[in-house]
């Protein structure tokens, strides 16, 4: 795991493997954020990409396969539900 110091300024420099890693160029600007944990993540600013690439984000090889009229049914389920709660409140059905 690497190492980093901090410097007297209170910065740090990531080395060129990691900047690789996250896909960014020195100038380029990166996401932190802070864990409740005391950790802190670093993240990409923003990655170019197309589509396809966003899409491939979300496959899951092990994700049962669902035709367009099951996820149809189960979109109207949801919508259904969702609706009917909404109007439970405002009607009081």
């Amino acid at each position: 795991m690497p190492t980093l110091t901090v410097t007297a300024k209170g910065q740090i420099t990531l080395r060129q493997d990691l900047l690789k890693h996250l896909g960014v160029a020195p100038g380029q600007q990166v996401e932190v954020y802070k864990l409740p944990d005391g950790t802190l993540t670093i993240s990409s600013h923003a990655q170019d990409g197309d589509m396809n690439d966003f899409i491939a984000c979300l496959h899951k090889p092990n994700a049962p396969i669902i035709s367009i009229d099951e996820m149809n049914e189960v979109i109207a389920r949801k919508c259904c539900v969702r609706h009917a709660g909404h109007r439970a409140g405002i009607d009081g059905i």
